[in-house]
């Protein structure tokens, strides 16, 4: 079941990234971390904020290089 969970986090944030602007995403990221850090175990919270880190670095390289 938690699996499912994760999961279901993971497509959350996914969905964010594709339909908010920067900041509103990383609000996204934190209001999912923050839900699922009571019903996830520790190994796969930990999964899921590498992820949520990953998607806020890769969107922030993005921006970076359209600025330069």
């Amino acid at each position: 079941m938690s699996d499912v969970l994760l999961r279901a986090c993971k497509e959350l944030i996914d969905d964010g990234k594709a339909r908010c602007v920067d900041v509103v995403f990383k609000e996204v990221c934190l209001e999912v971390l923050a839900r699922a850090k009571h019903v996830l175990d520790e190994r796969q919270f930990r999964e899921l904020v590498e992820y949520a880190a990953e998607c806020i670095e890769a969107g922030s390289s993005i921006a970076i290089d359209a600025i330069q």
